[in-house]
């Protein structure tokens, strides 16, 4: 006949054995899962440096901006057809350079769906708002609870939040989900600055040649 406590025992005894070894074996996994995790990371970040990526954006920028010569101002001309067109270079140069990127990242993903947002409000007409008569009295300022949460936060968290402001997608995401996609970001802009760097200089050589008188034929 068994005995009841030994039998207790055991069980316990075999029910730590089993947690002991789910507990390594999930340690495991989680260690070998780490490392190509930031190894695929860093290959992502990496590839804005390489040629290929940057000739793949400086051709899909070329397209982009030929269609925003192509395309008619929608305000008359004046003065300040040039900064809106400014600003229409600038948009163009940006959501190209979340096509390059494939929806992969934050960023990218909030760029792209930021101009669908702005198509979608273009659409809708302003609500006209009557003036209501005989209403003479000041609205006090409203004060946000955001701001008075914002002032009580350590130095850290303010800084993460002003970093978390500029990089698209990324205002309420957590530090680690920041740094890793202002790393990438960065990375980003950097190829994009020697891509646009590099097309302006054979836009004004091109532009050199065409304006520079023939040459004279010899006596």
């Amino acid at each position: 006949m068994s005995n009841p406590v030994t039998n207790s025992d055991r069980s316990r005894e075999s029910r730590r054995r089993r947690k002991k070894k789910s507990t390594a074996l999930s340690l495991h996994q989680t260690q070998n899962g780490a490392a190509p995790q930031n190894q695929n990371q860093m290959m992502d970040s990496n590839r804005w440096r390489t040629a290929s990526e940057q000739q793949n954006y400086s051709s899909k920028l070329l397209q982009a901006l030929r269609h925003v010569r192509t395309t008619p101002p929608s305000a008359p001309a004046s003065s300040c057809s040039a900064p809106r067109r400014g600003r229409a270079i600038r948009e163009a140069a940006d959501r190209v350079l979340a096509v390059t990127a494939k929806g992969r990242t934050r960023w990218s993903r909030a760029i792209l769906t930021n101009r669908l947002k702005l198509k979608f409000l273009k659409a809708k007409k302003p609500k006209v708002v009557s003036p209501i008569m005989g209403t003479s009295r000041t609205r006090k300022p409203r004060v946000s609870v955001v701001r008075l949460k914002a002032k009580n936060l350590p130095a850290v968290q303010k800084k993460a939040r002003v970093l978390g402001n500029l990089v698209p997608g990324c205002r309420k995401q957590p530090l680690p989900v920041i740094l890793e996609e202002a790393h990438d970001y960065i990375s980003a802009l950097e190829m994009q600055v020697r891509a646009m760097t590099a097309l302006a200089e054979l836009l004004s050589v091109a532009g050199a040649v065409s304006g520079s008188p023939p040459p004279r034929p010899a006596p």
